[in-house]
């Protein structure tokens, strides 16, 4: 006789709520038991399920998936409403299903599977599917009946989040008809703003960046409508236009050769009502520091974001020896590390030649395509996000060898020997045209910094899965190096990560200036799991526990009540918010910024306090709008002795001489040749004149006209300085001299009497046929640069030997003669006379 086994002992029962008891009532469990860690997290969720928001944190591989789905299927068994789990992209919804099935949970992929409508199966699906203008699940003014739903799971939320952000910017590329159309209606407004930058949009040099005005789009948004409007239905809007088009005005619109970017200041979520609407919305995330972007992207309730729901330890993080090669060795080649990289992959750990050990899984993560390719010959795979979970299935069926992730930081799963080598080759960059115009604005703020601690971790975390896995990380450039050296970026891990960092510098310390053979000899020692590391590795994690409060910036509170305001036409308030979060800061790259922000929603009611706001933004951070009227050309500070100004900076800037290499290294690191990343090249040669001691300025940027960068070498004698660092021509264009030719004259002009240095950062020294030199010119090409940087980092190197000497006016005299780095040799050194084609 059949039976029918779901019948049978429910009778006059309740159904289970509780996520522990949900887990020991499946029959064929995957594990005995749940992981400490986990029903930990498990008990401290259910007293708090009925918080709109719940913030679980837990350490990467501590389990967060089958937690979340134990409290989706929590959330049906007491018949709340559906219940959906959200992952970050396709790849990762599948593993999510996988896991369902291994703990015997209904789940589907369809939302409209009628087991999911009737609350007896977990929607598993992408967050992008749900946050869209065509959404499945309804949008505010469609035409789908928006799905009521119980609960929502955001998994891996802080990578979700870079999916929000794009699903609400409308981007429009240079063909389509309404690039052309709004570059003709702002084309003054651009011009007045930057005329420089203006040509460089219609020259396509792809490092140029403008924001349309904001009073300009504004007044004219009618006209933005009328353009954009007719368009609605096509493939590159329908799916972002109805989500922005209703606060359009409030938008910022920023011009790059490639496309127009339109973009809110914060995502308006409410117009997925199944998201903004839902019970309960549970974000599970790695221990990051600052939890602020879950309020200004989905308005989480910042009070309960201050709450996060962990575990009772964070010692559930597996072992890693995290080192800096360079941090041991500043003049240190990477080149060397990637053959070390290689070496390990087939089993030479020693370098010899010969195979001494097994051969290992050693997986890099890079920013872009062209770091990838910088490692093309050591590589035996590279993956993209589409080749993503075939090339992670066969790093975990077995050894593959040495392979390549391609801006891929978070999300992906290498347990044991998966991965046994994890080396970040440079920290991914922001490429959409708002992000990395804030980024040079923020270059120094901790906004700026705690985003980039955030994607460090995420990618550090990749190889180590639980507390019983093992990996050895290695970071490569300046960049990484001071981020898990500099006190102040240090405080922006998580407890677990910082003591980590902390035990590996102990072992880096006893390594330092012994070169590369003792990386491998350390690295083995982890990978042998040697016992003295191996105990003390699980000593140094025994005792952290996790941050009790979570970090939610102030800004970022005001952020976003400021844009809710705004989008409901109350602007008066929404300056008001602003204001306030400007008062709670001391950061004056931030004020500025903020300060925009605030003179954007007073445009709305007080045209003349929004300039006069914008007036004070540029005061505070030059890389913000310029207001109508422009900015009042400012005298030069009185000219001091070069080696006196350098040592004030290096002493103000550097707090130890490690500090100080890692600092100039990454710096120099900064000015590339690359059309991507030309502004970001503009603004490190304007530090570097700082740190050789030069008053150093970037007229260009603060007030519209004048040469790249500016350097007073004297009170009689400038050097004006145009950067082509995205120049890809054989010779120098007639528009690029010319350009010189018009900031030597500025220059002039506003410094009667001096002598003005035309320089060029160029490619190549050949000028264009047409083209007319400007009298005593010089170029500084590649190998001058490549010089100049050498020289630059063996000053500081010289300096932090000799303990403090940096903040010495005569120590840094003696340094900056013997690199030929004064003010009276460094040209003539480090750059060339142009030379005609004969």
């Amino acid at each position: 006789m059949s039976l029918d086994w779901s019948q049978v002992g429910t009778s006059g029962t309740d159904a289970i709520l509780r996520p522990r008891d949900i887990y020991a009532a499946i029959v064929n469990k995957p594990w005995p038991y749940l992981r400490q860690e986990q029903g930990e997290v498990l008990e401290k969720w259910f007293p708090r399920r009925d918080d709109r928001d719940i913030v679980i944190k837990q350490n990467t591989g501590g389990g967060k998936t089958v937690a979340g789905l134990l409290i989706a299927q929590s959330t049906l068994n007491e018949r709340i409403g559906p219940a959906v789990y959200l992952a970050p992209d396709s790849y990762l919804a599948e593993r999510v299903r996988q896991e369902a099935d291994r703990l015997g949970l209904a789940n589907t992929s369809d939302p409209d599977d009628l087991g999911f409508r009737a609350q007896e199966s977990i929607l598993v699906t992408t967050f992008q599917r749900l946050v869209n203008g065509k959404s499945v699940f309804g949008v505010v003014g469609g035409d789908r009946e928006p799905l009521d739903l119980g609960i929502v799971i955001v998994d891996d939320a802080h990578a979700a989040l870079s999916v929000t952000e794009g699903q609400f910017r409308l981007c429009i590329p240079d063909g389509h008809q309404a690039y052309g159309q709004l570059l003709d209606l702002f084309e003054s407004d651009l011009r007045a703003q930057s005329h420089n930058v203006w040509e460089d949009i219609k020259a396509k040099e792809f490092g140029a960046t403008a924001r349309i005005p904001f009073w300009s789009w504004a007044d004219r948004i009618a006209e933005v409508m009328r353009i954009l409007h007719p368009h609605r239905l096509e493939d590159e809007f329908k799916f972002t236009w109805p989500l922005i088009a209703d606060v359009l005005s409030v938008c910022a619109a920023t011009v790059t050769p490639r496309q127009i970017e339109i973009r809110p200041p914060c995502p308006p979520i409410a117009k997925i009502p199944s998201f903004a609407k839902a019970r309960r919305r549970v974000y599970l995330t790695a221990t990051l520091s600052d939890d602020s972007v879950l309020v200004t992207d989905l308005d989480a309730d910042p009070d309960l974001v201050a709450r996060p729901v962990t575990p009772g330890s964070a010692a559930d993080l597996g072992d890693r020896l995290i080192l800096a090669p360079i941090s041991l060795n500043p003049r240190l080649d990477d080149g060397a590390v990637r053959t070390l990289a290689k070496q390990f992959s087939v089993g030479d750990r020693d370098g010899d030649g010969v195979v001494e050990a097994p051969p290992i899984n050693v997986v890099v993560l890079v920013p872009s395509n062209k770091a990838a390719k910088v490692w093309a010959p050591f590589a035996d795979k590279t993956l993209r996000v589409g080749d993503l979970e075939e090339g992670v299935k066969d790093l975990k069926a077995g050894h593959v060898g040495l392979v390549v992730l391609v801006n891929k930081y978070d999300g992906v799963d290498l347990p044991r020997a998966a991965c046994q080598l994890l080396i970040l080759d440079g920290i991914p960059q922001p490429m959409d045209a708002v992000e990395r115009r804030e980024a040079v604005a923020l270059s120094g703020s901790r906004v700026r910094r705690t985003r980039d601690m955030q994607r460090i971790e995420q990618g550090m975390g990749r190889g180590v899965r639980d507390s019983d896995d093992y990996c050895a990380v290695l970071l490569l450039g300046a960049d990484l190096a001071a981020a898990t050296y500099d006190a102040n970026s240090l405080a922006l891990f998580s407890p677990a990560t910082r003591a980590q960092l902390q035990l590996s510098r102990d072992v880096a310390t006893q390594i330092r200036d012994k070169g590369l053979d003792a990386v491998r000899e350390v690295v083995a020692l982890c990978l042998n799991r040697d016992p003295n590391w191996v105990e003390r590795s699980r000593r140094a994690v025994a005792e952290v526990r996790y941050d009790e409060a979570g970090v939610v910036r102030k800004e970022a509170i005001a952020g976003r009540e400021a844009f809710g305001l705004a989008a409901a036409g109350q602007f008066s308030e929404a300056a008001r918010a602003i204001q306030d979060s400007i008062n709670a800061t001391n950061d004056q790259e931030l004020r500025g910024w903020l300060t925009e922000q605030k003179a954007t929603y007073l445009h709305f009611i007080d045209k003349a306090a929004a300039q006069i706001q914008l007036a004070a933004a540029v005061q505070l951070n030059p890389y913000v709008l310029r207001p109508i009227a422009g900015v009042s050309f400012a005298a030069k500070k009185p000219v001091v002795v070069q080696a006196r100004g350098a040592a004030a900076y290096l002493k103000e800037t550097y707090g130890d001489g490690m500090s100080l290499v890692l600092g100039v290294k990454s710096l120099v690191d900064s000015i590339q040749w690359d059309e991507e990343r030309t502004d970001e090249a503009e603004h490190a040669w304007m530090r570097l004149g700082d740190h050789l001691g030069f008053d150093s300025t970037r007229p260009e940027k603060v007030y519209g006209t004048g040469p790249d960068n500016h350097w007073v070498l004297s009170d009689k004698r400038h050097a004006v300085i145009e950067l082509k660092t995205g120049a890809t021509t054989e010779t120098i264009a007639k528009k690029d001299l010319d350009q010189l030719g018009g900031s030597v004259r500025w220059d002039q002009e506003h410094t009667a009497g001096v002598e003005s240095l035309p320089v060029m950062v160029h490619p190549s020294r050949v000028p264009h046929d047409q083209g007319i030199l400007v009298d005593g010119m010089r170029v500084v090409t590649p190998s001058k640069l490549e010089a100049l940087k050498l020289a630059v980092v063996n000053f500081a190197v010289a300096l932090a030997d000799g303990m403090g000497s940096w903040g010495d006016e005569q120590a840094v005299s003696k340094q900056l003669v013997a690199g030929k780095l004064t003010a009276g040799t460094l040209f003539t050194t480090y750059s060339e006379v142009p030379k005609r084609r004969t």
